[in-house]
């Protein structure tokens, strides 16, 4: 989820906005210095992108992600390094393709999920890696001092450890490590201006793969899965059960320091705002609602369908990069009509699922 304008090279932050500002309004003094280190950092990449030097220097941070000729069949390159709480990217490589478990949890779970994530992509989808063309995926661990946020910078994922007051490792979540990614297929496919209806949709479709990719990882049907969006990153001490819900998007959390989960999930609470890039991690919620609705409705396990629709459309060219909500769902409908027929039951899913977040097609 992007710290930063600009939709071909932002950084894509797990951490919404909105969080770090209620830390600093309402945290101990502990809690609002994380926050504070964290809101810096996040500046710092920031001003690196819009002065047109953030990819070039990445890229020069990260030797190994050189271009490499994308086989036929699509072959994982993991490489994970470490910053030992330094802000040096990358950082000492730590675990490569193939080597056995570190012991270092972090280290594993970010392995572990750049692998299921590149495993989801290439046997659900037949996607060679986030940009289809083979692309090496590396992560660093360790980054910062109680660092609370991870990142995808389109280069790399970075990780930190959080406060360990009200945030854990940014590793603990699957959907998460999957959301970032996904931001590099959206970048690759639609290039959703990150701005508005068009940012929201951006954040959503990480949202609804991320979600699929922990789906796909447990084997759960629609039915099974409890779509929510980081699970595991609030500490015992936090009123709250994840960043976001696709269910019941609004009712994440109500905590005393984060403030209440403020996602709407139909279009009469659409949030006009010009905080947070014109709300892109709040009105997500509204197409995130959607998915959910059309997923559970077609049942089943909810890649194999309506995450078909999702990807199909994204990839669609009458998919724009301003495209709004309402220009989404008629390339989703008009998606699902080629793939099932205009009079399937699937068709129908996507036309009831649209309607049910007050969109009508």
């Amino acid at each position: 989820m992007p710290c930063t304008h600009g939709h071909r090279h932002s950084i894509f932050c797990v951490l919404p906005p909105y969080l770090l500002d209620a830390i600093l309004r309402h945290g101990t003094q502990q809690q609002r210095d994380a926050a504070v280190r964290t809101k810096s950092v996040d500046h710092t990449f920031r001003s690196l992108r819009l002065s047109g030097l953030g990819a070039k220097a990445a890229r020069r941070m990260t030797p190994s992600a050189a271009a490499v000729a994308s086989p036929a069949v699509p072959v994982k390159r993991r490489t994970i390094f470490n910053a030992n709480h330094t802000e040096t990217l990358p950082g000492t490589l730590v675990r490569g393709e193939g080597q056995p478990a570190s012991g270092d949890v972090t280290v594993d779970e970010a392995y572990d999920g750049l692998g299921a994530t590149f495993d989801f992509f290439a046997e659900v989808y037949q996607r060679n890696s986030i940009d289809d063309g083979g692309m090496p995926l590396e992560a660093t661990v360790h980054f910062g001092q109680d660092y609370n946020n991870a990142f995808w910078n389109s280069v790399q994922m970075v990780f930190g450890d959080g406060d360990g007051e009200l945030f854990n490792r940014f590793t603990i979540a699957l959907d998460v490590i999957g959301h970032e990614l996904s931001h590099g297929v959206t970048e690759d496919e639609a290039q959703l201006q990150y701005f508005n209806q068009s940012g929201a949709l951006n954040e959503s479709m990480s949202d609804v793969f991320g979600s699929l990719i922990k789906q796909y990882h447990l084997q759960q049907t629609a039915d099974q899965a409890d779509w929510l969006i980081g699970a595991g990153l609030f500490t015992a001490r936090v009123k709250g059960v994840a960043l976001r819900s696709m269910k019941d998007p609004g009712s994440a959390y109500d905590d005393p320091v984060l403030g209440k989960d403020p996602q709407p999930k139909h279009m009469d609470q659409l949030v006009d705002t010009f905080d947070d890039n014109g709300g892109v991690h709040i009105n997500s919620g509204i197409p995130n609602h959607a998915f959910y609705q059309v997923a559970t409705r077609i049942g089943g396990f909810a890649w194999e369908q309506a995450g078909r629709i999702w990807y199909d459309a994204l990839r669609d060219a009458r998919v724009k990069p301003n495209a709004n909500f309402l220009a989404f769902a008629r390339v989703t409908l008009e998606v699902a009509g080629t793939l099932y027929g205009v009079t399937s039951t699937q068709r129908q899913a996507v036309k009831d699922g649209w309607a049910a977040v007050g969109i009508a097609l």
